[in-house]
């Protein structure tokens, strides 16, 4: 099933596609509200599914025909490389996002994938895709110590070292009550209760990767 708002792409998708015997083309819209009424009459295997529609989006009606027919495979097909909506575009559900910039063996193939159940995405996306992924697990990472002091994050980055509170007062140039006070709120403030939770904390959040980070900023 073909889904965008301009008749000439259609056609023009339609020409290409019509020359490969194993793929029929089962129906056409240019409208979300369209897209989601035709897909639950056809109930195509496949979807080239247009990103932006007139007075609609086809994120929306991707949502929508999946929640009805979740065996149904959408390829977003767009001209636009954006991160945000290619994470919009797989939360809704689509198998594959592609831009229209392809090339006809690349978009049947593409086609021929989805109906096989694979997910696919345009080389050109891949990079922005694990870019923005790196990003959010660094955010995620670096939310886990927001509430320690840069100092607190130095002595919790010791403890993680396995380094008693002495060692840590020598290393750091701190008394032993400055440091047993650190401790006392790094605990705290991770909520909980001993020195191994809280170094267990520092490893599953990567308390290393953090600390780097801060030193480069």
């Amino acid at each position: 099933m073909l889904v965008d708002d301009h008749e000439v792409v259609r056609l023009g998708l339609k020409s290409l596609i019509q020359r490969f015997e194993n793929i029929d083309i089962v129906a056409e819209a240019g409208s979300e509200d369209e897209a989601v009424s035709e897909a639950m009459r056809a109930r195509p295997d496949v979807i080239l599914m247009d990103i932006r529609l007139d007075g609609g989006s086809g994120i929306e009606a991707t949502r929508k025909i999946k929640g009805e027919l979740d065996n149904v495979q959408v390829i977003m097909l767009t001209s636009f490389a954006d991160q945000e909506l290619l994470f919009d575009a797989i939360r809704a559900g689509a198998a594959g996002y592609v831009l229209k910039q392809v090339g006809t063996g690349e978009l049947i193939r593409t086609i021929e994938a989805a109906s096989r159940g694979e997910s696919i995405l345009d080389p050109a996306l891949t990079t922005k895709l694990f870019d923005a992924m790196r990003s959010s697990l660094e955010k995620e990472e670096s939310a886990a110590f927001n509430d320690l002091t840069k100092q607190e994050v130095q002595v919790l980055a010791q403890m993680m070292e396995g380094r008693t509170n002495k060692q840590i007062g020598e290393e750091m140039f701190l008394s032993h009550g400055t440091v047993r006070n650190y401790v006392s709120n790094i605990l705290g403030k991770l909520q909980v209760t001993n020195r191994s939770e809280a170094t267990a904390y520092a490893i599953r959040h990567n308390l290393s990767d953090y600390v780097a980070r801060m030193e480069i900023d």
